[in-house]
């Protein structure tokens, strides 16, 4: 058992008669401590431990004792400091300069009884007051930390551990009102005596609570009325039924309860039922008692306030997260061709972040990337190639050089076809002629030979023309050579007017050295990083998220400088942007679904990126981090479990 530590009180008593009064009349029941100077006596008001109580001798004039005021006075003091006033004769009002005194002993050597009547009077009003500062004081923490906890389960969970604290109660519920399906929703539900916890969604399994004023949830949800009930078993006017089952299943015995609303403004979107408050000096179940009920209402107010801003908060964070899936299918459906790629660079990504943050490389030794960082990437990741919202479909899908909003090949095959007929035509009426001039059969038959080659030619140009049209790595200067003699040739249409066998428009896209874009049409496609930059710009994402449009729109940039949009070089490209990068070359390396090229086999992807880590464009140790750690092969069996998932 605990020993109660005796009240402390301090004396400033410089009379020994009247300082030996004291002594003889408290020293039983305080602990006293002595001075004589009144400059100690409020240092040690102001110490570690301050005394309950103050006792000073009114002899001693009030000026020599302003150090002591200042202390009692002081605005930095929470506790209240009763002091006590012995005085030969008078009475307090007639003392100057004690206004901060709150009783006066007249002549205690010779009233000892007075005095310990005083004392004990100004430690119980000292011991209410600082109960009542303790309350304070719990109530303002906990509303702080209500106001700080964002995670909705927790905020939960933990306005029932303050609510069943103040009570001392075995057992705690909290309902959500969900007045659209007329039912409360259990969201906690705890009991101590019976080792029972259930948040969350595991509180959604059990069955919803109608809401029916029978049942005393229900009702105070629909009243906005307390209900503090001793005994439910004795209680009139309410449906006890569930509590009765449920100490029947578990030999349990529901006693007291209280029931409180939890309100946001004017609607009640909660409700707080608590279940056997304990005496905490018995241990025995007793009814709530009064002050208990007030400081729980006061509870379910901070409550009502911040399950508002959490959910707000919540809903604001999953309006966002829409409009961000919404805005990452946006891009993955401009393309067919695409679709998947922002998921995939995303997970990718993350994938190479999670594996920095659990290397014991000496290179990341200093980066560990935090909750709010890895969210950064996440969302970079999806939004990086927002930008190609605004580029036309036929450049983000042009397979081949050829295309605009259709491939021209087509049109090309149809010249051909045309110059192959004029060639006939051109042969038939040559032949006529020498039949009717009466020529040999053998140069007749020359004139099908030269049109035999022609045709053939026509065909094997036609043939050069639709394989250089798919694209590559490198045009040859032989091709572009044949390409031009090609262009050179001319032919005759029905009317007699000369064509050449390709449009210039035609020659200089088929003359693309690498890939299939025209430099102003890859200067199209490249503003995308920037434009990705300015979108984001516009979204004002709160500040832990702030960096999102730098990562986004650096997903281009190199640290040799040579990148896109703005030649940033490693000095300012941070370690996110370096990994978003690393990840888009990948993809677009391994991916099987772009039109103007194949997939690159895995080793020769990871041969590329170290390539383009040895130019000095991407970072080395993360190239090599993300191939040691298979980011790849991760992604792959994440996908297989997720057949469904839209990256696939």
């Amino acid at each position: 058992m605990v020993r109660e530590e005796k009240p402390r009180i301090l004396v400033l008593i410089r009379s020994a008669t009247l300082l030996q009064a004291v002594q003889a009349t408290l020293a039983s029941e305080v602990t006293l401590a002595v001075e004589s100077d009144a400059a100690a006596a409020a240092l040690t008001i102001d110490g570690l431990h301050p005394p309950d109580l103050a006792i000073i001798d009114g002899a001693i004039a009030w000026g020599e004792l302003d150090p002591i005021r200042a202390a009692v006075r002081a605005p930095s003091r929470t506790r209240y400091l009763p002091v006590l006033a012995l005085l030969p004769g008078g009475d307090a009002e007639t003392a100057p300069g004690c206004d901060w005194v709150d009783e006066v002993v007249m002549d205690a050597a010779a009233h000892p009884q007075a005095l310990l009547a005083r004392v004990r009077t100004l430690l119980r009003i000292k011991q209410v007051c600082d109960n009542a500062a303790g309350e304070l004081k719990r109530l303002t923490e906990i509303g702080i930390a209500l106001g700080a906890e964002h995670n909705l389960h927790r905020l939960l969970d933990r306005i029932v551990n303050e609510a069943r604290a103040i009570n001392h109660a075995e057992a705690g519920t909290l309902y959500s009102v969900d007045r659209d399906a007329g039912v409360l929703r259990f969201q906690i539900f705890q009991n101590e005596r019976q080792g029972t916890h259930f948040a969350g969604r595991e509180g959604n399994d059990l069955p919803p609570v109608p809401l029916n004023p029978k049942n005393v949830s229900a009702y105070v949800a629909l009243t906005g009325e307390i209900v503090n009930i001793p005994d439910v078993y004795e209680a009139e006017g309410f449906d006890f039924s569930g509590p009765r089952k449920y100490d029947a299943m578990t030999g349990y015995r529901s006693r007291s309860m209280l029931v409180v609303p939890i309100r946001s403004r004017e609607e009640i979107i909660g409700v707080l039922q608590l279940i056997n408050a304990r005496d905490p000096r018995l241990g025995e179940v007793a009814p709530f008692h009064g002050s208990n009920v007030e400081r729980t209402c006061a509870l379910a107010s901070q409550a009502g306030v911040a399950l508002t801003n959490a959910r707000l908060i919540n809903d604001l964070q999953a309006l966002l997260e829409g409009l961000i899936q919404m805005m990452a299918t946006a891009i993955d459906e401009k393309s067919a061709y695409t679709a998947g790629h922002v998921r995939r660079v995303t997970r990718l990504a993350l994938l190479l972040a999670e594996a920095v943050n659990g290397t014991t490389s000496p290179e990341f030794a200093e980066h560990r990337f935090t909750a709010s960082e890895m969210e950064e990437l996440r969302i970079a990741g999806l939004l990086h190639d927002i930008g190609k919202i605004v580029v036309p479909e036929y450049v983000v899908d042009k397979a081949t050089k050829l295309q605009t909003i259709r491939d021209r090949i087509e049109e090309i095959r149809v010249r051909f076809e045309l110059i192959g007929t004029l060639m006939e035509n051109g042969a038939l009426r040559r032949k006529f002629q020498l039949a009717a001039s009466g020529a040999l059969a053998s140069e007749v038959a020359a004139v099908d030979g030269e049109l035999s080659m022609q045709r053939e030619q026509l065909a094997a140009d036609l043939a050069f023309i639709e394989g250089i049209n798919r694209g590559g790595e490198h045009m040859a200067p032989e091709k572009l050579e044949r390409l031009a003699a090609i262009a050179n040739r001319t032919y005759w249409d029905a009317r007699g007017r000369e064509h050449s066998y390709l449009t210039q428009e035609e020659v200089r896209n088929l003359s693309i050295s690498r890939g299939t874009l025209l430099p102003e049409e890859l200067a199209v496609i490249r503003s995308h990083a920037a434009v990705s930059y300015r979108l984001l710009q516009q979204i004002p994402f709160p500040r832990q998220l702030s960096r999102v449009p730098t990562i986004a729109g650096e997903h281009h940039e190199t640290l040799n400088g040579t990148g896109y949009p703005d030649g940033k070089t490693a000095e300012t490209l941070s370690l996110q942007s370096r990994i978003l990068a690393i990840a888009d070359i990948f993809d677009a390396l391994s991916a099987a679904d772009r039109p103007y090229k194949k997939a690159f086999s895995l080793e020769v992807c990871h041969r590329i990126l170290r390539e383009e880590a040895e130019r000095g464009k991407l970072d080395a140790a993360l190239v090599e981090l993300f191939i040691a750690s298979d980011c790849h092969g991760r992604l792959l069996a994440e996908l297989a479990s997720c057949p469904d998932d839209p990256s696939n």
